[in-house]
């Protein structure tokens, strides 16, 4: 089984095995509350951008590793070898932009992931951010993969908990405009948008 393990010494949320699954049922339910065209960042095996083009959606998944996107686009979605910090296309016009499986860990500081994000989403559109439950706060790690003995080279990540969202969308010019929280799967997703528009926090 691989792990992911701070320099403190302890594991850190992972999911891999959820990568190469189906949607599952609550996000199937947060897939038709996305605006189209949808960035899906840290897209991994391309779950959700083939599911959101099933449904006929305009979607794109980034992932700097390669082995991703291939297998993103054998599911038949589309997908560009990049990181999010890279120069995307559409930047300032994706009506969604995903950071779902703990993505919003991406580089180690999620102030930042979020500007970035920010700035790839339309005026009137939005980030979806998957988090950790309530009481988890928000903390940098340096990280590493581990599986059978191996290790991988360390880097830099954060985990980010429910409780945490709103400060850190702060930071990053964005409000919280809902929270939702799928009891049956134990698992927490924030609707954020730009701090300009006028939002209401729904918990």
């Amino acid at each position: 089984m691989t792990v992911l393990r701070s320099d403190r010494g302890h594991e850190l949320p992972f999911e891999p095995r959820r990568w190469h699954q189906a949607p599952t049922a609550a996000e199937q339910l947060l897939l038709e509350h996305m605006t189209a065209p949808v960035l899906d960042v840290g897209c991994g095996p391309g779950r959700m951008v083939a599911a959101l083009a099933t449904r006929g959606m305009p979607a794109l998944g980034v992932d700097p590793a390669p082995s991703a996107v291939t297998l993103t686009r054998r599911r038949g979605g589309m997908a560009l070898q990049r990181s999010v910090f890279d120069t995307l296309p559409g930047e300032g016009r994706w009506g969604t932009v995903l950071l779902l499986d703990g993505n919003i860990g991406i580089g180690g500081d999620p102030v930042r992931l979020l500007t970035r994000c920010a700035g790839l989403a339309a005026a009137t559109g939005s980030v979806i951010v998957e988090m950790e439950p309530p009481g988890t706060g928000w903390t940098r790690h340096h990280a590493r993969l581990e599986r059978d003995g191996m290790t991988g080279p360390w880097f830099d990540w954060a985990v980010v908990g429910t409780d945490a969202i709103e400060e850190v969308a702060e930071h990053a010019g964005m409000r919280v405009a809902a929270i939702v929280g799928a009891d049956t799967e134990g698992r927490w997703w924030a609707t954020l948008r730009h701090a300009a528009r006028s939002v209401d926090a729904v918990a």
